[in-house]
């Protein structure tokens, strides 16, 4: 016999109130399950800033002419407009998935037994970077897709990565306190490694948006730099700031050796390493076979990825126990359903 689920009004009008704490006091997910939740928020965060390269490169960023409308008469793309439209319109489509994905890590983590705030905060940090982004995306379109606006569009893509890195992390860690693995000189050095490496990921935007692939088959305006700097100019600077962000990555290297740091920054210090070794790669190949589509879409990615390795270096240098558990927000079984019938009041 299939069991009946014995909804009451009371259970409904809390629902409605507050869904997220109707959803909690029924189902505790196992921790593996809120790290999956998290990571699968990390690598959409990824994916759509891929499939936006592809929108650019493929010349399909005004595929929709318009937002939140495809075209001023229908919300979808038609076929009268082509591969551009269908490119453009399915990025826009991955936005729903991307918030679907964030939504189940809010969900994940809201639930989680006991209730840990800061990371329920976290995943509504992704949430409201989202949507400013969407904001943004539709800017980006309406202003024809000015340079400036389309750099800003991928910085905040950056940022949102920033906030996924961090909730991912912190699902396989405790509530307590932070305490260092390493001293204060190599933690210095990786906040010097970090700002060098968003100094890395900002040039890269004027790089682009100095670039010959503006987002759409007509003329668009490109950026321009004060003092007759040219392109060229940009791209060396960008190439000077990857190799420091390489020396810093070898200098920490050669520190948490000497220092016989634990295993886990000298882990990630490789990774790091290893990333930014295929990422130089394609950049040096890329510029000398003169800017190939797929390099610079894979580059776009790569830039993602070094972003993340960077963040996992800064985050490798502190644990966190368990702490004290924090008092488990949801109440015992039958608890709820007193509270939320005085919530409903009388009928």
């Amino acid at each position: 016999m299939v069991p009946v689920l014995n909804v009451t009004r009371a259970d409904a009008a809390a629902a409605v109130r507050n869904p997220l704490a109707f959803v909690a006091a029924r189902w505790t997910p196992d921790p593996r399950t809120v790290q999956r939740a998290a990571l699968a928020a990390l690598v959409m965060s990824v994916v759509i800033v891929g499939t936006g390269g592809a929108v650019r490169l493929t010349g399909s960023g005004l595929g929709c002419p318009t937002w939140p409308k495809c075209t001023d008469e229908s919300l979808t793309a038609t076929s009268a407009m082509g591969l551009h439209g269908a490119i453009e319109f399915g990025n826009r489509m991955l936005t729903y998935v991307l918030c679907a994905a964030v939504g189940w890590a809010i969900v994940a983590a809201r639930s989680q037994k006991p209730f840990r705030r800061g990371l329920t905060r976290l995943g509504w940090a992704q949430f409201w970077v989202v949507m400013g982004n969407a904001v943004l995306g539709g800017i980006v379109v309406l202003v024809g897709l000015n340079p400036y606006t389309v750099a800003a569009h991928f910085l905040l893509s950056s940022a949102l990565i920033a906030v996924a890195t961090v909730m991912w992390q912190r699902t396989r860690e405790g509530d307590g306190a932070p305490r260092p693995l390493v001293g204060a000189v190599v933690r210095q050095l990786v906040r010097i490694l970090v700002g060098v490496t968003v100094a890395l990921i900002a040039v890269g935007t004027v790089v682009t948006g100095m670039g010959p692939h503006a987002g759409d088959s007509s003329d668009v305006p490109r950026m321009e730099m004060p003092l007759g700097i040219l392109w060229e100019d940009v791209t060396r600077l960008h190439a000077v700031l990857a190799w420091i962000v390489v020396t810093l990555v070898f200098a920490l290297w050669f520190v948490l050796r000497a220092v016989d740091a634990p295993s886990g920054p000298l882990r990630r210090t490789r990774d790091l390493f290893l990333v930014l070794l295929a990422q130089g790669g394609i950049g040096y190949v890329q510029y000398f076979t003169d800017l190939p589509e797929v390099l610079v879409g894979l580059h776009m990615v790569g830039s993602c990825l070094v972003w993340i390795a960077t963040l996992r270096v800064l985050l490798s240098l502190r644990e966190r126990a368990g702490g004290k558990p924090p008092v488990p927000e949801v109440q015992p079984a039958g608890a709820y359903e007193a509270t939320t019938a005085s919530m409903a009041g009388p009928r």
